[in-house]
């Protein structure tokens, strides 16, 4: 994707189970994106490796770093802190490098106020449908249905923020999902035109939320 010099900052959005850190992993692999890799107070899954999917800290180190200023956002989440730290990223966007953000929409809200003088696009995925993804939930590495419905509960005030999203984009099929992600971006970088419903969205949100 032909670029300015500076990168441009990619950040995907989604209620719990609807699919975003595997689409950053595989928008992660298009040639010159980088994904922010952020801290977290939580435990690893077991498919999760230290200081590549998330740099695992205690919660006196995470705010050690809160009181350092070191954030460019942060956030409480299910008990646990996730952020993203300042440095890394600009250095990676003053190189030229397009820098991915998996985040949630209290993280999204800061980097947006931050004003930050680099291009910022902003995705939210949704599922098609809440069965799905109470499926998709209860299949995942979760203890007991009790997780399930407590993300459940938590879907029903997440989805209210898409609004705030440049971006919404349901997650169907990953393939389908990821291209339409992909061309997106494209379109944005190269100020192409750009293939999106929002009527279609609005639709489909009211069926998620009725």
């Amino acid at each position: 994707m032909p670029l300015n010099n500076d990168g441009v900052m990619i950040i995907l959005s989604s209620p719990s189970g609807a699919g975003k850190s595997t689409l950053v992993k595989m928008l992660s692999e298009l040639e010159n994106f980088k994904v922010s890799i952020s801290h977290t107070t939580r435990k690893p899954r077991l498919s999760e490796t230290p200081n590549k999917d998330y740099f695992f800290v205690n919660e006196q180190e995470f705010k050690r770093l809160i009181n350092n200023q070191e954030f460019l956002e942060y956030a409480k989440v299910f008990d646990n802190f996730y952020g993203t730290t300042r440095t890394p990223v600009i250095e990676k966007l003053n190189k030229g490098k397009n820098v991915l953000f998996d985040i949630d929409w209290q993280g999204a809200d800061q980097i947006k106020n931050k004003k930050l003088d680099y291009k910022l696009i902003t995705f939210y995925l949704l599922p098609p449908s809440k069965e799905v993804l109470f499926e998709r939930l209860s299949n995942r590495d979760m203890r007991d249905k009790l997780i399930a419905e407590e993300r459940m509960k938590q879907f029903e005030r997440d989805v209210l923020h898409w609004i705030n999203y440049d971006y919404v984009v349901i997650n169907d099929n990953l393939d389908k999902c990821f291209l339409k992600v992909k061309n997106l971006i494209e379109a944005e970088i190269n100020n192409g035109s750009k293939d999106y419903d929002p009527d279609f969205i609005r639709e489909h949100i009211n069926s998620l939320t009725s």
